[in-house]
């Protein structure tokens, strides 16, 4: 069995919006409901776990109930202070599964090949992140500002979501970085289990459209809200 956690517990304090930007209109629909869509049409997912805060939970329940034809959505459950909070809120929700794929609510643009070539990734490596060769020269800088280093091009992934774990993998990874205090440093869900040395991540290719929404120039004109 493979479990979707959808989270649309964020902020999203950048967009400078009255409502967090998952939740802001796309298409019609809120921004969190193209992604959910996509899983719950996908053959590769069996089931979805929707992670917002708590004040958007009952909201997100009627949407969704409003939509129909998500037979898939098992529960929509309270995020935490942290993403990896809320991440792990969901893993507990799931356990007995096989393997998760995280993705961000407010990546509407991922695809269906996207889900089946992580979904293949993930059966063989165990752990598997979505992300595309970086098309610009990147330059790491020092605590100065100025220029430290200049990696290869070729080597330089922008990682997005999904990201797929073996539930066991994922599950113990979070346990162990937890126990030790080291949650604070992790960005995503791959650098989780980087940071645990249970496993190795191989990077799925995903597409220059499945874009997070940070901010206003990210949406179409038409959605933008001041």
């Amino acid at each position: 069995m493979t479990t979707a956690i959808i989270l649309a517990a964020g902020r999203g304090t950048r967009m400078k919006t009255s409502v967090p930007k998952q939740f802001l209109d796309l298409g019609g629909e809120p921004m969190f409901m193209k992604s959910l869509r996509v899983f719950e049409e996908s053959d590769v997912i069996d089931e979805i776990f929707l992670v917002t805060s708590e004040e958007y939970v009952e909201y997100c329940r009627q949407v969704i109930a409003k939509a129909g034809k998500f037979r898939k959505v098992r529960d929509v459950i309270i995020g935490g202070e942290r993403r990896s909070d809320s991440v792990y809120n969901a893993l507990l929700a799931c356990e007995g599964t096989d393997y998760v794929m995280i993705h961000d609510g407010a990546r509407p643009y991922v695809t269906e090949a996207i889900l089946e070539r992580t979904d293949r990734a993930v059966r063989v490596y165990s752990a598997a992140a979505v992300g595309v060769p970086s098309k610009d020269t990147v330059k790491i800088a020092d605590h100065d500002g100025f220029a430290a280093s200049t990696p290869d091009r070729s080597r330089v992934w922008l990682i997005q979501t999904p990201q797929a774990f073996s539930y066991k993998l994922i599950r113990e990874a979070n346990d162990m970085l937890r126990a030790e205090g080291r949650m604070d440093s992790v960005t995503d869900d791959a650098m989780i289990v980087e940071a645990s040395g249970l496993a190795r991540v191989k990077l799925v290719e995903g597409a220059y459209s499945n874009i997070k929404i940070t901010t206003e120039e990210d949406l179409p004109k038409r959605s933008r809200r001041l």
